[in-house]
């Protein structure tokens, strides 16, 4: 019996003598890690606006490259061991989890909508039609939406509403942003996530669920862009006016630097990414022409002595990928017509944003004040959790426990079938659709 098979009775067996608890389970699913944060309800501060996790729980990241699940049985066993760490820490058992990523492909579309008021206040039923209106517009063959959030209501042309009801006027205006990611990257996830026995409750967008975590309100009002540097890939997050207005992604991240690394210096993998973590900068310091440095050698020849260089070389071997992949994303920001802010910051989140020198670097690619986020919510969270690289997983907590309410919830779009194109009722968005008429 293999191993997997082992923790899915072992997981059966806590679940029935536990019963059913009412816990929130974030899994951060990335190339180099799968990290899982477990929150009861008590453990949220509506005062204060902060969460307790009550467990969490990592492990190294198998069968995921570069944002993508390429070995499905690796893939469930990694997220197998995360859960069950973060249970062994909480005491509960785990039923189900809200996956956050930025592999998928993800990419964000604006859409307007305006419809007719009658002479009474505007209604939960007037803010469908707006919602419904919007979708009809949308046609994304192959992809998956995640998050469906409004940017802005409008009532006659007067913006910045931020709820339209009980408000009189004639016409209601909705700009609307459509989160989506590869309709088989989504199946490929929820299918692994079952296959560790546990209940798929959706996915979250990763520079999205990082932002939460670690943006002030006065930078999501005033205007920030939240760029996540993950293993596998770098996504960003725009907001403005308090409100995301697009999603992008790069399938590049600090492993493509690791390998730049292993083939430079003729090393391996895990040698590369050692010498990354003790002496890897994107910029310059002193002395580093005459401070040498050593890596273990390639191969498992035992007369073989270590690689020694130049701590020079290896700046000279990081500082150009950090450079081009910062490059990448601000020329797709402005590629993509979001209307960014004139003082808006950056702030970086994610595993690969802690190497010395990428903040400096980001000043100045995009000529913007540059910090670096924390999970800024969870103040309780160990120092071993509480960095750059927990951000998502403590954005999906969040989330749940504040916001931003979406016009879908996670689990009607993670339950939406795909269908024929010619029936809109099977679709993803027409069952968005039907969700919204019978819930909103």
């Amino acid at each position: 019996m293999s191993r997997l098979q082992d923790r899915r009775d072992a997981r059966d067996g806590l679940k029935t003598l536990s019963g059913r608890q009412p816990v929130v389970a974030a899994l951060d699913l990335g190339a180099s890690k799968v990290a899982c944060f477990v929150m009861k309800p008590d453990g949220i501060n509506r005062e204060e606006r902060t969460l307790r996790t009550v467990g969490v729980g990592q492990a190294q990241s198998r069968g995921v490259r570069g944002g993508a699940i390429v070995n499905m049985d690796d893939a469930a066993d990694a997220i197998a061991q995360a859960v069950e760490r973060a249970e062994a820490v909480a005491g509960v058992a785990v039923h189900g989890v809200s996956v956050t990523t930025s592999g998928g492909q993800l990419a964000s579309h604006r859409v307007c909508s305006q419809v007719s008021l009658g002479a009474r206040p505007i209604s939960d039923h007037d803010l469908t039609r707006a919602i419904s209106a919007a979708l009809a517009q949308v046609r994304m063959p192959g992809r998956r939406p995640i998050h469906l959030l409004p940017i802005a209501w409008s009532v006659d042309a007067q913006r910045g509403v931020r709820d339209p009801r009980p408000m009189f006027g004639r016409t209601l205006g909705l700009e609307l942003v459509v989160v989506s990611i590869s309709e088989t990257v989504f199946q490929t996830l929820s299918f692994c996530v079952e296959r560790a026995h546990l209940e798929f409750h959706g996915v979250v967008a990763a520079p999205f669920s990082a932002a939460l975590a670690a943006l002030e309100d006065d930078e999501m009002d005033l205007g920030c862009i939240c760029v996540d540097m993950g293993g596998g890939s770098t996504s960003v997050a725009v907001f403005s006016g308090g409100s995301l207005i697009h999603v992008d992604s790069l399938a590049v991240g600090g492993a493509h630097v690791t390998a730049d690394i292993a083939r430079g210096l003729s090393t391996s993998i895990a040698g590369a990414e050692r010498i990354k973590t003790l002496h890897g900068a994107a910029i310059a310091s002193s002395n580093e022409d005459r401070e040498m440095i050593e890596a273990p050698p390639r191969g498992d020849d035992p007369g073989a002595g270590p690689v020694i260089a130049p701590r020079s070389l290896l700046k000279g071997i990081i500082a150009p990928r950090v450079e081009e992949t910062l490059e990448l994303l601000r020329e797709r920001l402005k590629a993509s017509g979001a209307a960014l802010e004139p003082g808006a910051g950056i702030v970086l989140t994610g595993g690969a944003s802690q190497l010395s020198g990428v903040r400096e670097v980001a000043v100045r690619v995009f000529d913007r004040p540059v910090r670096l986020g924390r999970p800024k919510r969870a103040p309780h969270l160990a120092d071993a959790a509480s960095g750059p690289a927990f951000c998502a997983a403590a954005g999906v907590l969040q989330r749940a426990a504040f916001g931003p309410r979406e016009v879908v919830s996670l689990r009607a779009l993670a339950g939406a079938k795909p269908g024929p194109r010619d029936d809109r009722s099977t679709t993803p968005f027409g069952r968005a659709a039907t969700w919204l008429r019978d819930n909103l």
